[in-house]
């Protein structure tokens, strides 16, 4: 539960800049170009996704707890930046480092509530781990709405990322214990999901597996991608979309926040269903549902109407997310297990920078209805890949 409330706060540190940064773009640095006010998105995957790769091997090597407290360190000098930030570069800058800071923190949560519960019950610990992530963030995207209404888009919204650094850095510190025995035990009385998957891999043929050669590895992996590259476009266009349509702050920052509400809630029941009913056909159903979800935001007009696409979203978005992890815990042996999810997940966030520079690109040329629409196509034929290429249902598939 420690590590739920820590991960609830490394949420809401990434919260802060959902309602705000899109509107700093165009109101305060007068980015008229998609692409270009998307580069803070471009940013923050690259460097997260990067990070998460090296997060699992460092926790391998030094243990999971300096890597967490490394994480919160590296976020310190984040709300400066994004409140003292004389032009877009020192926001792309904050986002470097807030990438590096969040696949340090959330990857090695991840990792360490894999390392206490054991097999039977990874979905629910990562479905709990997801939803504390994103109900952190969607709740302060919501303050960060009414904060940017009341007293101006700089510097209220940041100061309450301020405080969850401190915070997180200080629950780390004194509080959070090492999880690294744990793996170590359940690696000796593992048995591997197949014959491929044994113990003694390089981190070469952990990456080659996981990436490509595993058929249900690299259906995750590719589904993670797809899935991030979806929400990179929500995170960098829908503020600006709904603000194009009128609508006032108060009301954006409640769709910025509806969409990783739901996520985050509906994870709570997503990731124990996964234990029981399999991975597969939650994954695949979940991103038929979110490609629904999109389709709706770029052919809707109007409060109601993408109030509902939002929840599509977050409730295809839930399916997807807690099932994806727990399906690399399911197949990777636990002496590489947070190699695995590190590679898993670089692919995942390497989707915010895939998304990013995709949907500005497609927004600046045909406009943001047409970028929406696209990915929506791309997000049903992932769960297509899903569908037809990840191994069955059963436990540990």
């Amino acid at each position: 539960m420690l590590l739920v409330a820590v991960n609830a706060l490394v949420g809401g540190t990434l919260g802060q800049e959902r309602t705000v940064l899109p509107l700093l773009a165009s109101d305060v640095f007068h980015l008229d170009k998609y692409t270009s006010a998307l580069t803070f998105v471009l940013a923050f995957g690259l460097a997260k996704a990067a990070t998460n790769y090296f997060a699992g091997t460092l926790s391998d090597r030094y243990g999971r707890k300096p890597v967490l407290v490394a994480g919160w360190l590296i976020a310190l000098p984040v709300p400066l930046l994004l409140i003292f930030g004389t032009s877009w570069s020192w926001i792309v800058a904050a986002n470097v480092i807030l990438g590096i800071s969040q696949g340090l923190t959330w990857s090695t949560t991840v990792v360490m509530k894999m390392d206490l519960v054991g097999p039977n019950r990874r979905g629910l610990a990562m479905g709990f781990n997801e939803a504390a992530g994103y109900l952190g963030v969607a709740g302060t995207a919501l303050v960060t709405g009414y904060l940017a209404a009341s007293y101006g888009l700089r510097p209220a919204p940041f100061l309450l990322g301020a405080a969850y650094i401190a915070l997180g850095l200080g629950l780390s510190v004194l509080a959070v214990k090492e999880t690294h025995h744990h793996a170590k035990t359940e690696a000796a009385n593992h048995v591997d999901a197949h014959s491929g998957a044994g113990a003694a891999l390089s981190t070469r043929e952990i990456f080659t597996l996981t990436s490509f050669r595993d058929r249900s590895l690299s259906s995750v992996s590719q589904a993670g991608l797809v899935n991030n590259l979806n929400d990179g476009l929500a995170w960098g266009l829908f503020p600006v979309l709904f603000a194009g349509a009128g609508l006032s702050i108060e009301r954006i920052g409640i769709l910025a926040a509806v969409y990783p509400a739901v996520w985050g809630a509906v994870q709570l029941i997503t990731g124990a269903a996964s234990d029981r009913l399999g991975r597969k056909w939650l994954i695949a159903g979940g991103m038929f549902i979110q490609a629904v979800g999109l389709a709706i935001v770029a052919a809707g007009h109007g409060f109601e109407i993408w109030l509902l696409a939002a929840v599509l979203l977050g409730v295809g978005t839930a399916m997807v997310y807690p099932t994806l992890l727990a399906a690399i815990g399911d197949v990777a042996h636990p002496q590489w297990r947070a190699r695995s999810v590190g590679i898993y997940r670089l692919w995942r966030d390497g989707g915010f920078a895939v998304g990013a520079l995709l949907s500005g690109i497609l927004a600046d040329a045909y406009g943001i209805p047409v970028a929406i629409a696209v990915v929506a196509a791309l997000t049903a034929a992932s769960g297509l890949v899903v569908a037809v290429r990840m191994r069955g249902t059963d436990h540990h598939a």
